[in-house]
């Protein structure tokens, strides 16, 4: 599969180019754009305030124009928090996607938004301070709604950013089950 994965609030860390590593090992390309230009945070608070003085629009762009030179070949779009949405959002958008693999975020859906069977799949704490129970049950509907294959893991106890082994919400037990079934997902793409 053709990846392009995107970094969460915190920026390309260690960690992103490490799941990186690991999905290429499995025998995936992958491309990890930095949309923050080289900046990197050692909390989502300060990742959010950088996101904010970037701007939604801003970031959406920058990202747009990493995945085009790529989006021809059939994209996986898939990242974590932040990037999540951003993959989220150019998944729903390119009718070329060929799955989207959420880790720790989901987005908004437009409400005339419509894929055929894309195949996704979410993991998420649980509970996640920023995906609560009802914005996850309400997302589901929409997304089933709006053609998407969807499955949703959950991981109780487990940090926000419970990939991140450099941050407080390291979960090594939720981290290694997430990459088992993500990795076996897009096995079956």
């Amino acid at each position: 599969m053709n990846i392009m994965l995107f970094h969460s609030t915190c920026g390309l860390r260690p960690a992103v180019r490490a799941a990186a590593d690991r999905l290429r090992a499995a025998g995936h390309e992958v491309w990890t754009p930095d949309l923050f230009d080289g900046r990197t945070f050692d909390t989502v608070e300060e990742g959010m305030a950088h996101n904010e003085e970037i701007g939604k629009d801003e970031l959406l762009r920058r990202a747009v124009l990493a995945a085009a030179p790529y989006s021809e070949r059939g994209l996986v779009y898939a990242g974590f928090s932040l990037g999540a949405s951003i993959a989220q959002t150019l998944a729903l958008g390119d009718d070329k996607a060929r799955g989207l693999l959420l880790l720790h975020g989901t987005s908004d859906l437009a409400p005339n938004a419509s894929v055929d069977d894309l195949p996704v799949q979410l993991h998420v704490a649980e509970p996640d301070p920023f995906e609560t129970d009802d914005w996850l049950s309400a997302w589901y509907l929409q997304m089933r709604r709006a053609g998407a294959d969807v499955e949703v893991y959950r991981y109780a106890g487990a940090g926000h950013l419970y990939t991140d082994p450099d941050l407080p919400d390291y979960d090594a037990e939720a981290a290694e089950a997430t990459w088992r079934v993500a990795l076996g997902f897009l096995e079956g793409l």
